[in-house]
């Protein structure tokens, strides 16, 4: 998750805003920043109640083993208009490469923006 820290200028300029969402409660996400990771130059959403709802309606909460009532990892990209252009789950200890989600989004960057 860090590693989108890093990269946020690349984000930026793809048009994009990274942002993160975790069926913990926002003081577990600080405490995880301050303890664990550092902080993150993103925000971080909460999904802890009702616990999961947002995991639920992408249909990535896990209700069985291994590890039950977490969100699986997983990154989309939703255009301007609301709309999923891209979807993508990842084991739970994999680190996605950002450079599949800035390929992604230069795809879908219009002709006119990747002019000169």
């Amino acid at each position: 998750m860090t590693a989108y820290s890093r990269e946020l200028a690349k984000f930026a300029a793809n048009d994009a805003q990274v942002m993160g969402i975790s069926v913990d409660s926002t003081w577990s996400h600080i405490a995880w920043q301050e303890k664990e990771i550092g902080k993150l130059n993103y925000p971080l959403l909460s999904d802890f109640y009702p616990h999961g709802d947002i995991a639920r309606r992408y249909d990535v909460f896990r209700e069985g083993d291994p590890i039950p009532g977490i969100n699986e990892r997983a990154i989309y990209i939703v255009d301007k208009t609301g709309k999923i252009v891209f979807a993508q789950l990842y084991e739970l200890g994999e680190s996605p490469d950002n450079q599949e989600v800035l390929d992604v989004l230069e795809r879908l960057a219009p002709a006119s923006a990747k002019v000169g």
